[in-house]
């Protein structure tokens, strides 16, 4: 495993690499000139100048990105001139509340999704299996801004038994906490959720036709046995792939999410960040979330590994 983990690094660090590049050259390409917009409209010509200066924008660009690699290695992030504070405890504050944010929407994903996926597979109903079926196609088929808008009618204005956005920390209220983060997190979790129930439930069909589970059904071992023992775990090594992606997708449609239930997460930072053109603090914010997302993909892999001793061999 650690030869394997070893193999896999040099891509990691070279995705991140090039991100990093792509992210600081498509920031400059944007039409305007951000000291112009960080002074205002009525700055004079030597304000412009002298916030041009202290960014670094008169320098070659191949030197900013030299500076802002060697200021991301030593953890001098700079500050924020637009929105105001420490890029790193703006993203600090942003980052905590969407982790916590993904990692209910992700719980959301593995319940929901495994549901859906055993019950559509074993399910002899014809009713439940169509239920499922028609859930997980009206979860695909409906964006998040409208069933985020449709969970708030339901919930928070007619039933009136859940907040219709913001939050609060989990340390102040966790009763409280728990009940501001249910609608995002539903919300976030759906699309996930039906795409990973559809693939378990194809999974475990395809097991269930393997020849030794009809010889095991034909010795009489119990239905129940076969699917835990047998047909899940020959299941789950694509499911985890395809976990590690919807990972990624979650951390995507958060910033969708966000701005619905007006969740102060990194969403929102990014938001002022790109209307106020301020580049520390979106190019900082952007390369975060790719190697989150590149760490994520890379335990993927592991877990995969694990699960299928194939792949370490090969």
């Amino acid at each position: 495993m650690r030869s394997y983990l070893l193999r896999r690094l040099p891509s990691a660090l070279l995705v991140l690499f090039a991100a990093s590049f792509l992210i600081f050259t498509i920031l400059r390409l944007v039409p305007g000139d951000p000291a112009t917009s960080l002074a205002g409209p009525d700055a004079s010509p030597a304000t412009v100048a002298a916030i041009r200066d202290r960014l670094g924008l008169d320098a070659p660009l191949l030197s900013q990105y030299a500076h802002w690699i060697g200021s991301l290695l030593t953890g001098d992030l700079g500050p924020s001139y637009a929105i105001g504070g420490e890029v790193s405890d703006l993203i600090g504050d942003g980052l905590g509340a969407t982790t916590e944010l993904t990692l209910a929407a992700l719980l959301f994903v593995i319940v929901l999704g495994t549901a859906f996926g055993i019950l559509g597979a074993t399910s002899r109903s014809r009713w439940i299996r169509s239920a499922i079926r028609i859930t997980t196609t009206a979860a695909l088929a409906v964006p998040p801004f409208v069933s985020g808008v449709l969970l708030v009618v339901l919930f928070a204005v007619v039933l009136g038994v859940l907040p219709p956005g913001g939050r609060v920390a989990f340390l102040d209220a966790p009763d409280l906490a728990a009940q501001y983060l249910l609608l995002p997190a539903l919300c976030l979790a759906l699309p996930s959720a039906a795409v990973l129930g559809r693939y378990l439930k194809d999974g475990i069909e395809r097991a269930l036709a393997e020849d030794y589970i009809r010889t095991a059904t034909a010795a009489g071992v119990a239905p129940r046995r076969l699917l835990w023992r047998h047909a899940l775990p020959g299941a789950l090594p694509p499911v985890v792939t395809l976990l590690g992606m919807q990972t990624g997708h979650l951390l995507g449609g958060a910033v969708l999410v966000e701005a619905i239930f007006a969740w102060p997460g990194l969403g929102q930072l990014a938001e002022q960040g790109l209307q106020r053109r301020d580049y520390p603090v979106v190019q900082d914010l952007l390369l975060l979330l790719v190697a989150v997302f590149v760490v994520v993909q890379l335990l993927t892999d592991l877990v995969y590994a694990w699960l299928d001793p194939r792949i370490r061999w090969e």
